[in-house]
């Protein structure tokens, strides 16, 4: 086990210098260091030397990839692509072109990010999975038609629309929550029950879908037959047979999540106004602060890797037939 999880590790070293080298590659494309210096600085009149200064005072005075002025392994490493990719490793996210500390708000964003993602996490996959289940019990009836019809439904329409039409019923009609801000503390509540009503409500159609096929592909497998072979009730059969097995190809897309919870919705907090990461990001961009969109898309590859890695040991503790290689 212990020997697997350094090979995975180290297998996730190159992939995150490749979307490091990815990000460099289509910020810079877009963004020039001159351009970043000018927005930044944000003066009616901006001379070259003022430039010049920024760029040096936040490192990208240096080449991006080659420094041709350099020799020997320094042409590398005398670069500003291989200088900021090692701080990142290290977790060193510096600052931000603003001079905020970027660790301390990614500490101070990830509780509002939190608020929202766990709860609509925790209740829609036992929703989803309950939803599922119920579906599979009148399978081949009117209901499992009209549910999955309703299902398509849900998913084909934009969660913009949802976003937009629970404001305006729950806050602007009827008044029962605030359209958009953040308190800490229990105060919280009032502000985050609408965007979790909605994370729930739009991935219920998917998410359903594919539990459904889930099961229906499990209902019919010899272990089935053979426990309502010994006369237990299809109740009995769904939740003590049928779920059990059905659990460990739902840990593909679940597991993987877990880690990543954090890094928050970027369109649901930038419509409510909560000030968590999904919105940190969404405003770097805007500003053009490359420090920031760097580091929180290092920090979302090194998430995303960890939830493969937590996946592939689930998979040995809930199925003992599978074996780490």
């Amino acid at each position: 086990m212990l020997l697997y999880i350094i090979k995975r590790i180290l297998y996730a070293i190159p992939i995150l210098i490749g979307v490091n080298l990815i990000t460099f590659i289509l910020f810079f494309m877009v963004n020039s260091p001159n351009d970043m210096a000018r927005s930044q600085l944000g003066a009616k009149q901006i001379t070259p030397q003022m430039i010049e200064a920024w760029k040096e005072s936040k490192g990208y005075n240096k080449p991006l990839f080659l420094n041709n002025k350099s020799k020997g392994i320094s042409k590398i490493t005398d670069t500003l692509f291989f200088q900021e990719s090692l701080k990142l490793f290290t977790f060193n996210f510096g600052y931000s072109d603003n001079n905020r500390d970027i660790k301390e708000d990614i500490k101070e964003r990830m509780y509002p990010s939190l608020a929202i993602a766990l709860p609509t996490f925790i209740i829609g996959l036992v929703t989803n999975i309950s939803l599922a289940l119920i579906i599979i019990l009148f399978r081949g009836t009117i209901l499992d038609t009209t549910t999955m019809v309703v299902a398509v439904i849900i998913m084909s329409i934009s969660g913009l629309f949802y976003i937009i039409a629970g404001q305006v019923l729950f806050s602007k009609m009827w008044h029962l929550v605030p359209i958009s801000g953040y308190q800490s503390g229990f105060g919280a509540i009032k502000f985050v029950i609408l965007p979790i009503i909605i994370g729930v409500f739009s991935g219920i159609g998917s998410s359903v879908r594919w539990y459904r096929s889930i099961f229906l592909e499990e209902i019919n497998r010899d272990y089935i037959r053979t426990a309502r072979a010994k006369g237990l009730s299809e109740t009995s059969v769904l939740f003590k047979h049928l779920l059990p097995n059905g659990m460990l190809p739902i840990l593909t897309g679940v597991v993987v999540i877990i880690p990543t919870l954090f890094m928050g919705s970027l369109i649901m907090e930038s419509f409510f106004g909560i000030p968590g990461l999904g919105s940190y990001t969404i405003d770097a961009i805007k500003a053009q602060d490359f420090a920031i969109v760097k580091a929180m898309v290092f920090l979302g590859s090194f998430l995303y890797i960890v939830g493969l890695i937590l996946t592939d040991i689930s998979y040995t503790i809930f199925d003992p037939r599978i074996k780490l290689g």
